[in-house]
């Protein structure tokens, strides 16, 4: 039984109007934040916090992230319906289940076993069926690309080659590459089969995108 009551609904309903406060105008990405439930991807510790704009620890050293972050990522991936998205960093599953919420065909990897055992779990409970990889975020799915869309959920220290190759041509990548004590929100084009344009949207904090399984 999933508890979703009318008083998660309501927490939700203020914490669309909230982030529409702070700049984000996707009515396509406000309505799905409006519909998942956030509650559901925290402990259960945490639920007085879920509708806050606040980033929170869910294991693994990783953190679920803000919801003004994941939809102003979710708004420059310009997602439309039954695009391909690769997701980098699957975490707790609520990135993922705004993108499927928006019609995306969704394929997501994470190199934490415990983290995508759990999503793996989750996900499908709530309704939504992402295609789930426990592998390394760095190298992405080769197999399964080209991708309209990929979206990072981790500080970068670079954006990975491998990465800009699964793009297809006029493809968006949104991906925070760290800065020093920071990370800057950057938004990757495929404008051709050796060409990107690259845009930058000011300074957020993630937890860093690690090499490798765990």
């Amino acid at each position: 039984m999933i508890n979703d009551s009318l008083q998660h609904q309501g927490m939700r309903k203020r914490l669309v109007e909230s982030i529409g406060e702070k700049g984000i105008t996707d009515r396509e990405v406000l309505a799905a934040i409006g519909k998942v439930p956030r509650h559901l991807f925290m402990e259960s510790s945490f639920i007085g916090f879920a509708y806050k704009d606040q980033a929170f620890p869910i294991g693994a050293g990783q953190t679920i992230s803000q919801p003004f972050t994941v939809a102003y990522q979710t708004q420059l991936l310009q997602v439309s319906p039954n695009a391909k998205i690769l997701e980098v960093g699957t975490g707790s599953g609520y990135q993922a289940a705004v993108l499927l919420e928006m019609g995306a065909r969704v394929f997501t990897i994470e190199r934490q076993k415990e983290l995508y055992v759990k999503a793996q779990q989750l996900l499908p409970e709530l309704g939504y069926y992402p295609r789930f990889f426990f592998g390394d975020g760095y190298k992405g799915l080769p197999t399964y690309g080209p991708f309209q869309g990929i979206i990072v959920t981790a500080g970068a220290p670079y954006i990975p080659e491998e990465l800009k190759q699964q793009l297809c041509i006029g493809g968006r990548m949104v991906i925070p590459v760290n800065q020093g004590n920071h990370e800057v929100m950057t938004l990757l084009i495929r404008t051709g089969e050796t060409s990107w344009d690259q845009e930058l949207y000011g300074n957020f904090s993630f937890v860093p995108m690690l090499k490798g399984t765990n």
